[in-house]
């Protein structure tokens, strides 16, 4: 679940004349202010263009400088992925490799690739969702349809280099660029670019041992999607040895459309043993293989590793599997002796972090921590000594999603490193640059208010810059390491050519604010109004609601989805961001240990008298919706508050914690065995006689990441209570069913349904 703040980018069709006429006595009359105005279709969202204009993934920029490289959808389908550059040269913006010219008609992917992309939230993406750079900077590394292929800059060429049946996941060049590695049936395989001859470095892979593989619960809940790691010099690979034979089998449903297959799911659920993990290094031929000393308790977690410079020493850190201790192990790769560095503790759980950075002119390492109530960074000798505090406040150095780190590039020289942090707005993320000395406050390097996700240049004299803010759909810039704009890579101008401009005139306005929970933390919202608001007519709300934590949705972020169409239909669309959602220091998350969907109701109770103290909205007609976590918070909100909320879209909720994974639930809860109460307390089922108002419940069957057994459990407690309730199941669907175009479209017709019928 970990940060799932499942993208909403479909829309529904405005408000109709034919219903805008009849209401003008309890909300706007939309026939009179739209008649001339485009109408925008849910199928329109996911139609080309893209609606949100051309929107670059994936950006990287080359080692050698030269230029920037990014991922975009075909005008003509957005979601098949092609490979593009922009040279620094000529400024020009040229197609590299077209994906379909590859890789005609359908794609083969395993069920491997296929659970990877569920795990990145990629699914529905096709042809080039992620690309490599050697590091010479001149050839481009990718998979597609489960072979791997070469792209040659200088030459223009590309060059197939597997052609198997398996398929390979996780490619990646060696440090030096002489080898290109990857799993094969669970085995970490290279092939030596001199020769092109396949080296097998790990050869036990098979049935419940890994090889190199991110286990599941390290890709869905920590943030790491790999499983090897190159030293720097290419002399040795250290890679992770997964066992899943301890882990519970439980057998898993997924109904499809004309049958159903039965999986013996090793799935490590709260409370349950885990995987074994081992750490071994090997060198690139297969020979030499080591094991590492990461400790004598086995039940741990190991979040991270990386290289010392140097090539002789791992850094590992090493997670307690309560989470309250994390451990920086120095581990010398020759003997396989390790030493523990620095020990994070925590009354409650530690979050992970990606901010390891290591100095090359001395033997120095920067470290993030929340000892002090924020994320911030720490200066530390290799023998671990604490040399100084970098940054400080009532603000946090923030790492982004999918692996980014907030330690953006160190400048030795120029005594100082760029992070990004939330100093100016906890919703917004900027761009700073902090002076290694520890002497002089932050410097803010991005211009623009809203959402910046950075790329420096590996010498640090510029970066690209993938900004967007609540009235500026997504742009890619190239600046100067001041902040100093060089030039537009795609600036996205929502003028006439836009593909959104057609529905500029009639977006609903968008409004941010903040109120006070129990505890006196300010609570963050934003609302968004329909078009035509009307201060002196009363109107329907619906609360959208994520609530979980690290599940922060109040943000000055560009958003032209779900929501969007709900305030063109009539509805204000309101969100509060209650404490336990993150990045807002660990006195705002702290509330929701031991005891999860209280503390977030109450504070989402502090958004509904907040509605109904406004003259321009009818309390006897506020829904609230939300997936995943917010499909959860939708149930608790219902059932414990049935006297508030008219309606309620629950999509793929959690209902029964002991249901899901150990590093998840036992983060916030710890384990059943020693949080009983917490568990029973957490979970809908003592609430369900409470139901009130209509529910739609809906779950995709054959979610393997919230699973279909939460909604089932909860139809039959329903039904034993006597309580009605609509439900919408897809066959064959997994817990990113809204990114796929055909069930996502569904999803959303029907959320609109249900809410013209019982709060219109």
């Amino acid at each position: 679940m970990r940060t799932i703040l499942i993208l909403l980018c479909t829309f529904m069709a405005l408000y109709g004349s034919a219903h805008g006429a009849e209401r003008t006595a309890d909300g706007p009359d939309k026939a009179s202010d739209t008649d001339d105005m485009a109408t925008l279709e849910i199928e329109r969202l996911y139609a080309a263009p893209d609606l949100d204009g051309p929107s670059p993934l994936g950006v990287k920029i080359s080692p050698d400088s030269s230029r920037v490289t990014f991922l975009r959808g075909k005008e003509t389908d957005p979601l098949q992925m092609d490979l593009w550059e922009y040279n620094l040269a000529d400024r020009e913006m040229r197609l590299l490799v077209d994906s379909t010219a590859l890789v005609p008609g359908d794609e083969t992917l395993s069920e491997e690739e296929l659970a990877r992309r569920e795990r990145l939230r990629i699914v529905g993406q096709r042809g080039i969702v992620s690309y490599r750079f050697s590091p010479d900077g001149n050839r481009l590394l990718f998979p597609l349809s489960g072979d791997l292929f070469l792209y040659d800059l200088e030459r223009r060429e590309t060059r197939q280099l597997t052609a198997t049946e398996p398929g390979e996941t996780d490619p990646k060049f060696s440090a030096t660029g002489r080898y290109v590695s990857f799993i094969r049936d669970q085995d970490l395989i290279a092939i030596d670019l001199e020769s092109f001859d396949e080296l097998r470095l790990t050869k036990d892979g098979g049935g419940l041992i890994r090889n190199g593989m991110a286990e599941f619960i390290a890709q869905e809940e920590m943030d790491r999607y790999t499983g090897y790691w190159w030293a720097p010099d290419d002399s040795a690979v250290a890679f992770i040895r997964v066992d899943e034979s301890p882990v519970h089998v439980a057998e898993r449903f997924e109904i499809h459309a004309e049958d159903f297959k039965v999986y013996e799911q090793r799935y490590p659920a709260t409370g349950t043993p885990n995987v074994l993990v081992k750490l071994g290094v090997v060198a690139p031929d297969g020979t030499d293989l080591r094991w590492m000393d990461i400790g004598e308790e086995a039940d741990i977690y190991l979040p991270r590793v990386d290289w010392f410079p140097g090539s002789r020493f791992l850094a590992v850190q090493r997670q307690s599997r309560d989470q309250q201790t994390v451990e920086l192990l120095k581990i010398d790769t020759r003997s396989g002796e390790s030493r523990v560095l620095l020990t994070e503790t925590s009354g409650t759980w530690i979050n992970l972090h990606n901010a390891l950075g290591f100095l090359e002119s001395r033997p120095q390492f920067i470290w993030s921590s929340e000892r002090s109530g924020h994320a911030h960074l720490y200066l530390y000798d290799n023998d671990g000594k604490l040399l100084r505090q970098l940054t400080s406040g009532d603000w946090d150095v923030v790492d982004g999603a999918r692996a980014r780190s907030a330690l953006l590039h160190i400048d030795e020289a120029g005594d100082r490193l760029f992070v990004t942090g939330t100093l100016d707005s906890p919703m917004e993320r900027n761009v700073y640059e902090v002076a290694l000395s520890g002497d002089a406050k932050p410097r803010r390097v991005s211009e623009n208010a809203g959402w910046h996700a950075a790329d420096f240049a590996d010498n640090g004299e510029f970066y690209v810059d993938s900004f967007n803010n609540a009235d500026t759909p997504p742009q890619l810039s190239l600046h100067r390491a001041d902040g100093s704009r060089i030039a537009f890579i795609e600036e996205n101008r929502l003028d006439e050519s836009h593909p959104y401009y057609p529905y500029l005139d009639s977006r609903p306005s968008i409004e941010f604010g903040t109120l006070q929970a129990e505890d006196g933390q300010a609570l963050y919202y934003r609302m968004q109004k329909p078009f035509g608001f009307d201060a002196g007519n009363r109107y329907p709300v619906i609360v959208y609601v994520y609530g979980g934590p690290m599940g922060q949705n109040v943000t000055n972020e560009w958003s032209a989805g779900f929501n969007e169409i709900l305030a063109r239909e009539g509805f204000i669309v309101f969100t509060i961001d209650n404490r336990g959602t993150g990045f807002r220091g660990t006195a705002f998350d702290a509330p929701i240990y031991r005891r999860m969907g209280e503390v977030e109701v109450r504070d989402q109770m502090v958004g509904v008298d907040y509605l109904n103290a406004l003259d321009f909205v009818d309390p006897t007609r506020i829904g609230v919706w939300g997936w995943s976590y917010g499909g959860y918070m939708t149930l608790m909100s219902l059932f414990k508050k049935p006297d508030v909320f008219a309606a309620g879209v629950s999509g793929a909720p959690v209902t029964d914690w002991t249901l899901y994974d150990t590093h998840y639930t036992e983060r916030y809860l710890g384990t059943p065995q020693n949080n009983a109460d917490g568990y029973e307390a957490s979970g809908v089922f003592p609430y369900t006689e409470n139901l009130a108002a209509p529910l739609l419940l809906i779950h995709g069957m054959a979610d393997d990441n919230v699973l279909f057994t939460n909604s089932t459990k909860l139809m039959k407690a329903l039904q034993e209570d006597g309580r009605p309730f609509d439900v919408m199941t897809y066959p064959g669907s997994k817990h990113g069913l809204m990114r796929v175009p055909a069930t996502g479209q569904h999803v959303f017709a029907h959320i609109l349904r249900f809410f013209r019928q019982h709060l219109e």
